[in-house]
Parts: C-alpha cells; sequence; structure tokens
C-alpha cells in the first residue's frame, strides 16, 4: 500500500492533507530522515511528527466505559468515541465496538478494525463469557441462583429461554453474573423478571480478559496475549 494511502487510511487526514505532510518534511524513518510518498518502508518504522504511526489494521483496543456515555458514533450527548483520539473515528477500515453497554452501564468495552475478530468475540459459538457486577434496589431472595442456572428462563416478548448463567450473590444487594450470550439489556431484563431491579450495572470482563484497575473514561491498546485471552 502506498505511503499516502496508508495514512490517510489511519484516519491522520484526507488524502490531499497526508501529501502536504510529506511536502512539509513531517514524516520521517525512525532514524529522522525525511521520507517521500513513493518511498517503501515498513509500517513500524515510520514517523509522524517524530511519533510512530498508530497499528494498522487489526488494532484491538479496551476501553473503561463511563457511565452516561453511548455506544454510537452519532448521539445527543456524549459517545465513546469522543474519549478516543478524533483519527479513530475515521479510520479505514472502522473501528467499531465489539457488542455495546448501554449509557448507564459502565466497564470493559472493547473496539477492534478486524470484522472477522469482532465477528468471532460476539458469536455464540465462541462461548466467551461476560461477567457483570449489578448492584439491586433489593435484597435478593435467594432463589435467584437457581433460576439463572436452569435455562427456563424466557424474558418478555422473547420465545427463546435464556442459555444458562452463573450467580454469586456479593452482598444481600450485589450479585456478580456471567451470561453466555448477549441479549438486549439482558442483566437488568433478567433481574426485572425475578421482581428486583438494577440500579447500577458494571462490566468486569469478556471471556479471559479483565478490566483491572483501567480508570473510568481511559482505554488502551491490548497485546496478541491479551487478544488471545478472550478466548481462554
Amino acid at each position: 500500500m502506498k505511503l499516502v494511502k496508508l495514512i490517510a487510511n489511519l484516519g491522520y487526514g484526507s488524502r490531499k492533507e497526508v501529501q502536504w505532510m510529506f511536502r512539509e518534511g513531517r514524516i520521517t524513518d525512525a532514524d529522522g530522515e525525511v521520507l517521500y510518498a513513493d518511498d517503501k518502508v515498513e509500517h513500524a518504522q515510520i514517523r509522524l511528527d517524530g511519533e510512530p504511526l498508530d497499528p494498522p489494521a487489526g488494532m484491538v483496543l479496551m476501553m473503561h466505559k463511563p457511565i452516561g456515555v453511548t455506544c454510537s458514533r452519532k448521539d445527543g450527548g456524549r459517545v465513546v468515541y469522543d474519549l478516543l483520539p478524533p483519527r479513530y473515528r475515521v479510520r479505514d477500515p472502522a473501528l467499531s465496538t465489539v457488542g455495546r453497554l448501554d449509557r448507564d452501564t459502565s466497564g470493559l468495552l472493547l473496539f477492534t478494525d478486524d470484522g472477522a475478530l469482532l465477528h468471532r468475540i460476539i458469536s455464540p459459538k465462541s462461548h466467551v463469557p461476560k461477567v457483570y457486577e449489578a448492584t439491586l434496589a433489593n435484597d435478593l431472595r435467594g432463589d435467584e441462583a437457581a433460576t439463572f442456572a436452569s435455562g427456563t428462563l424466557m424474558l418478555e416478548s422473547e420465545t427463546t429461554p435464556l442459555l444458562p448463567a452463573e450467580l454469586e450473590v456479593l452482598e444481600p444487594r450485589k450479585a456478580r453474573l456471567t451470561l453466555h450470550e448477549g441479549r438486549y439489556h439482558q442483566v437488568r431484563r433478567m433481574f426485572a423478571a425475578v421482581g428486583n431491579h438494577v440500579e447500577a450495572l458494571h462490566r468486569v470482563s469478556v471471556g479471559g480478559l479483565v478490566l483491572g484497575d483501567l480508570p473510568a473514561g481511559e482505554w488502551r491498546m491490548l497485546g496478541e496475549g491479551e487478544i488471545a485471552a478472550i478466548f481462554g
């Protein structure tokens, strides 16, 4: 791929703008030598204003999504892309969220521009568990774990029962729930089905990848080992 197209696809500017970057000498190699548009250089050796380029297609990152932010590109309020560098909005191929967390749910959110990887993570065939911690309006009754694990719980307006899910009681009004599928507002609807209400919801892990101590609103790139950990 020609350098102009490569850098434009990473979102640093239009092809015309990138051409001007070359003319201004802003694009160099790792040793500081000015590059020209027709040079052949490995991605890792290219610098823009002295900084390495973002990773090529296949990038995966994790974010600690805060409450009040929507998993959308366009919305009346704040969206998750507002927390990323502006160029990430216009990468080609596009950087997309891997599934969604609703506005009032916080926690681990993945992004990737690898369509095959995205579908592999969200596919039920991959059996990637997702773990949530829920704070509830009322004390747990004690029978919720058996109900969720039964594989017979039916949500309102649906015709297929939920897959078995594991519930761990943390406090009288706090529980950890492990899901093996991803239906619309599933955790909230599951607790509503047993007469409770979720006041706060936080996703702590996806597969073997744990959010850890990443601060709310922050994000970071994932290495190959961490990506592999998603699948156990």
